[in-house]
């Protein structure tokens, strides 16, 4: 006997965007408040898989898979350009097939890129932003991490393998996720290996490396995003793991800088914080959420 579908049920869907095909995940009542859930690197829309459906008995959750990234169509970058500007115009785009006029952003690592662009053209469909390891002020880089990333954009060709070796390894999938947690045995191997297996595609290095090189015009637009937080004052939440390696504490306190009335809450949990703190964190957000929008 079939099971009917719930407002909790998870669906897997394609949207012709652009001429690629855009995966996604989607949840929830269509009437009721979107949550547009933008995930980080290496990961996808998956990362959202324990999340979605804690919240969706009250909000409508949509996450996309960005191009190159998860099962979205990932053209070579002879015909694609992997840049963080196209990326937002793709998502964009998306929005817009699928109707999402007004919506909360959950930025997390890549994501903040992406949401900041959207966010910055169209600050009227933003209702509040939760962030969760996603930086927005040069603070929250580890400067021991970021020195050779530097590098890598100054001089492409001369730091292109140390970048290489420090992405796509085995180790550093497993220390992005579980960064300083003294809980390691909380950590599904799966997580990384998947990523690993993704990285590892025909033509996803160099789709990551163009990306990745690209990351120095978000780095630039820090002030442009700052501006957008303390013109706009959104409602924001920053949920964020403490022991993450690459982004630092720092860089989740800056948001109150911009947003004196910003909720933060330091997690025990890493870069991806929902492979630990699922449950505080999707607390928080329903918490957050129920105060600052209105059904």
């Amino acid at each position: 006997m079939a099971l009917a579908a719930t407002h909790a049920t998870t669906t897997y869907r394609t949207v012709a965007v652009g001429g690629l095909a855009i995966f996604y995940r989607e949840a929830g009542p269509q009437d009721a408040p979107t949550l547009l859930l933008l995930h980080g690197f290496p990961s996808s829309s998956r990362m959202f898989d324990t999340l979605i459906p804690l919240l969706a008995d009250r909000y409508h959750l949509v996450a996309p898979d960005y191009p190159g990234f998860g099962h979205s169509d990932a053209p070579p970058p002879e015909r694609f350009a992997y840049t963080f500007d196209h990326l937002s115009t793709v998502i964009d785009d998306f929005t817009r097939a699928l109707g999402l006029d007004r919506y909360a952003l959950y930025l997390q690592d890549y994501g903040g890129p992406v949401g900041f662009r959207l966010a910055l053209a169209h600050p009227e469909r933003v209702t509040a932003l939760v962030i969760q390891n996603a930086v927005a002020h040069e603070v929250g880089l580890n400067d021991k991490l970021w020195a050779p990333r530097r590098e890598f954009w100054r001089d492409r060709a001369g730091h292109e393998a140390a970048v290489r070796a420090n992405f796509i390894s085995a180790d550093a999938m497993r220390l992005r996720h579980v960064g300083a947690s003294p809980h390691p045995e909380r950590y599904d191997p799966d997580l990384w290996t998947d990523e690993l297996a993704f990285l590892t595609r025909p033509g996803e290095e160099r789709i990551q490396l163009d990306l990745f090189h690209d990351y120095q015009s978000n780095v630039a637009a820090y002030p442009r995003w700052q501006a957008y937080l303390r013109q706009h004052r959104p409602p924001t939440l920053v949920v964020w793991g403490r022991y993450d390696p690459s982004f630092t504490t720092a860089g989740a306190e800056a948001y109150g800088q911009d947003v004196p009335d910003a909720e933060i809450h330091l997690l025990d949990a890493g870069h991806f914080a929902l492979d630990e703190a699922t449950d505080e964190t999707a607390g928080n957000i329903r918490d957050f959420l129920g105060r600052k929008l209105a059904r």
